[in-house]
């Protein structure tokens, strides 16, 4: 049984995942929305932290606060101004996000109250999964193995890396 701290904990790191991410997508101003997700992800870290997964937390700090969310404040210092402010949606299109937010919230929830039949039939024993289980089962070429989407996310950060380099070496 878990201590009434570990819940509070939790329920912590989540609420600030939560903040965080509604604030990363309706603050105006491009390098706050840019320090938000930063945030998020520093939460979402420490929320692998709190799972014992210390080597994920690990990384989710090196590669995607670390370096990810660098290579944003980069792109929008190097497109635009910081203090330039973006131009106010339009209804429609106002509209058109707060249904697709609702959209992915729905999914969200069939996929969580979906999540223990799903364990059951993909996913082995979750008892006694280890960092290397773990890796093997991501990594591999199997019938729900994640290589190839893992290799197009770095094709896609070396594309972005030698675009920022591009769009620097213009001016």
């Amino acid at each position: 049984m878990e201590s009434l701290g570990n819940i509070i904990m939790f329920f912590v790191i989540v609420l600030s995942i939560i903040v965080f991410s509604v604030l990363t997508v309706t603050t105006r101003r491009l390098l706050r929305s840019a320090t938000y997700l930063l945030f998020v992800l520093f939460a979402t870290a420490a929320l692998y932290f709190k799972m014992d997964y210390p080597f994920l937390g690990a990384v989710q700090i090196a590669v995607y606060a670390g370096g990810i969310v660098v290579l944003f404040v980069f792109s929008i210092l190097l497109t635009q101004h910081p203090d330039d402010d973006a131009e106010s949606l339009s209804k429609p299109r106002k509209w058109l996000g707060i249904v697709a937010a609702l959209a992915g919230v729905a999914l969200s929830a069939a996929a969580l109250f979906g999540y223990a039949k799903f364990c059951g039939r993909l996913v082995p024993a979750m008892d006694d999964v280890t960092m290397e289980k773990l890796g093997r089962f991501l990594l591999s070429t199997e019938k729900w193995g994640y290589l190839l989407p893992f290799e197009a996310v770095s094709v896609l950060l070396l594309a972005c890396i030698i675009g920022g380099v591009v769009i620097a070496r213009r001016r």
